[in-house]
């Protein structure tokens, strides 16, 4: 901390800027300032210490030299040894001078530090004054704070004993009330309990009236059931003597149908014929085949299976380009053989494979386009019909994923308790193989699978109807038509199925006019048992309709009579 002090009142001497010249002849201050005195240290001689420094070049101080005396001074003359007085002389007389300059700097310092001195007691005094006033002022504030604090505690204090006190008082009331409650209650219970007690006797007595007047009547009903059921039990019995009876006959006729078509199974033979059973299996076995061979071995090898899925990619949009132009069938039917029948013949189980996706993207198409129109199939039909008379191996390929995707409806033939390898079924394999998607676990509505199972149906007959240049399969000739309308009507189960009358009315939309222009009246025969089935009953059996009684089973029972009658009316006319 610095302090601007005032000047003492001393007046301030003036310096003189230079000295007299010494009267005993001595240089002048300025010039003795630079110079320095010569010290003892110069002028003495070497000290004997300095001299036995060097002893440790001997063996011991005595053989060490003595020092060399020293010279003798000459006496001075007395005037330099008068000059040598005056100087000290002088030199005594200057370090004895007091400068007035100095000694009033000198107070005056002094001085000023009296004054700040006392400046700074006076200001400590002040400081401590303002500090001691200060906290007094604080101590005063904090007790006007405590003060109000603890007034205002005591305030809320009253408040929440107040409180209290409401609460404890409204608790006690309330309690009160509630014991007014429960006893009211228990009172009224006891009250119940009692009129319960009363009814319980009363109805333990009507109960006793009631069971001695139900034994009664028990034993009574005992005894006509016991009657009833004896004639029951005649009934049953003769009903059973009669179903078997019926059954022994269905059996004697299912052993001489057995009997005859084992007898014409040579004939069959010669002429290609098959039982329904028998298709079923054979698309079943090519399926299963096509899946442990071709299909597992491209899907195993990664250079096959990329070389398949760049063959799937292209027959895909291919199948989706088609139209109702007779150019553009030709044109992608051109294309597809190309793709699946290259110039440089894939391997044998790429081929395959190939031939198993372009039957699956024709009968995806045919799910959903012939679907929401019909007329779609025609192109779809006629694309399929040139390649199964085309590519070798196709249709037995084309069947069997016609078979997978629709159940046994190619056939037609209702699925069979095992496999065609004599396995049991599981619920899942089950399904699937009667044709219906299951996502989730969860199987295709009812609706959703007659639509789809229909559009694949219809692509199916328009190829047995379609003109190819050369002869097809026998699975895809158009004698499987009456064969299909044979087998559907022999089987009942299958007729009174929702599919079936659905299949029916699209067999008859797309070639039931041309049957009767090849079968004649052995077709009208056919139709006439069909309508007999779609209108008074399946074999003349009342409420034995096709179709069955479902909405969708319903819908297509009308189509197929509609049907029926628009091409009996037809041929009539001409």
């Amino acid at each position: 901390m610095r302090y601007g002090l005032p000047r003492s009142t001393s007046p301030s001497p003036e310096r003189r800027s230079r000295r007299r010249p010494s009267t005993f002849g001595l240089p002048s201050d300025t010039e003795s300032d630079f110079e320095e005195p010569p010290t003892d240290s110069d002028s003495e001689p070497s000290s004997p210490s300095s001299l036995s420094s060097d002893s440790f070049c001997y063996e011991s101080e005595s053989q060490v030299p003595p020092p060399p005396p020293r010279p003798k001074r000459e006496p001075r003359s007395p005037a330099e040894q008068r000059h040598t007085e005056d100087t000290v002389a002088a030199i005594r007389l200057r370090t004895r001078y007091h400068d007035p300059y100095e000694e009033w700097e000198k107070k005056t310092r002094k001085d000023a530090f009296h004054t700040a001195r006392r400046a700074q007691v006076q200001m400590r005094l002040e400081t401590q004054g303002r500090c001691v006033q200060r906290n007094t002022q604080e101590l005063q504030s904090l007790a006007a704070m405590h003060a109000e604090q603890l007034a205002e505690v005591q305030k809320q204090l009253a408040a929440l004993q107040m409180r209290q006190q409401a609460d404890v008082n409204k608790l006690i009331n309330s309690w009160q009330e509630q014991d007014k409650t429960f006893r009211g209650r228990i009172e009224s219970v006891i009250r119940v309990e009692e009129e319960k007690l009363r009814a319980k006797i009363e109805a333990e007595r009507k109960a006793r009236e009631e069971a001695e007047r139900k034994q009664k009547e028990e034993e009574e009903r005992r005894k006509v059931e016991e009657e009833v059921k004896r004639k029951e039990e005649e009934q049953a019995q003769r009903k059973r003597e009669e179903e078997a009876a019926a059954k022994r006959q269905e059996d004697e006729k299912e052993r001489l149908r057995r009997e005859k078509l084992d007898a014409d199974e040579q004939g069959r033979a010669q002429l290609g014929m098959t039982l329904a059973e028998e298709d079923w299996v054979h698309a079943r076995e090519t399926l299963k085949n096509l899946k442990a061979g071709p299909m597992k071995t491209v899907k195993g090898n990664r250079t096959l299976k990329l070389q398949w899925s760049a063959i799937r990619r292209q027959i895909t949009p291919k199948i989706g380009q088609l139209t109702h132009d007779l150019d553009s069938v030709m044109r992608i039917t051109q294309q597809l053989v190309d793709i699946i029948r290259p110039p440089e013949r894939l391997p044998q189980d790429i081929y395959f494979a190939a031939l198993s996706s372009l039957a699956k993207a024709i009968l995806l198409q045919a799910e959903t386009e012939v679907t929401a129109e019909k007329r779609s199939a025609i192109p779809l039909a006629m694309v399929a019909a040139r390649l199964l008379g085309t590519l070798e191996g196709f249709a037995d390929i084309f069947f069997a994923k016609l078979v997978q995707r629709s159940g046994g409806w190619p056939v037609p033939s209702a699925i069979p308790s095992t496999d065609s390898d004599g396995t049991a079924w599981d619920e899942l394999e089950r399904t699937k193989a009667m044709g219906y998607r299951t996502n989730d676990n969860q199987r295709e509505t009812l609706s959703d699978h007659v639509m789809r199972v229909s559009g694949m149906m219809r692509v199916y007959f328009l190829i047995l109807a379609a003109p190819v240049p050369q002869p097809l399969d026998r699975m895809f000739q158009l004698p499987r038509f009456w064969t299909y309308f044979a087998r559907m009507i022999g089987d009942e189960r299958l007729l009174e199925t929702a599919v079936a009358a659905q299949v029916l009315y699209a067999a008859l939309d797309v070639g039931g006019m041309e049957a009767k222009f090849i079968w004649g009246n052995q077709w009208v025969k056919m139709l006439e048992l069909l309508y007999e089935g779609a209108t008074t009953g399946i074999g003349g059996v009342a409420g034995k309709l096709v179709g069955g009684q479902t909405p969708e089973g319903k819908a297509a029972r009308v189509r197929v009579q509609l049907q029926i009658e628009r091409i009996v009316d037809a041929t009539s006319l001409r």
